[in-house]
């Protein structure tokens, strides 16, 4: 038995590489973060969260404004099922709390005392 024509992928390696490329951008998922320890936030907060077209413009925002950028697919999921201006729920705080320190770190400065 022949497989169907159209379950034949015929096309040439440039030709999926650009599907694979476009497929990815659409699935790209990017979330926004603001903390402002001892001032207006207690917690991280979702300031903006978007995939495809979006989360392009997100990052590209984020890249053109010096902002650190992490890649982290799984956290990244959880974070865009957040409503925008929430806090980060309780289950991402260690993961956001190590990325928080990365980006002090990075941007040599000192590492805020949390809040009691």
């Amino acid at each position: 038995m022949l497989p169907l024509a159209d379950s034949l992928d015929i096309r040439d390696d440039d030709e999926r590489g650009q599907e694979q490329k476009a497929d990815k951008q659409s699935r790209q998922i990017a979330v926004a973060l603001s903390y402002r320890p001892g001032g207006v936030d207690d917690a991280p907060k979702v300031v903006a969260s978007g995939q495809g077209e979006t989360a392009r413009q997100i990052l590209e925002l984020a890249f053109s404004q010096g902002v650190r950028v992490r890649e982290d697919p799984d956290l990244a999921q959880i974070l865009a099922a957040v409503e925008i201006d929430s806090v980060i729920p309780l289950s991402a705080f260690v993961a956001v709390a190590e990325i928080l320190s990365y980006v002090y770190r990075a941007n040599n400065q000192p590492i805020p005392e949390p809040a009691l």
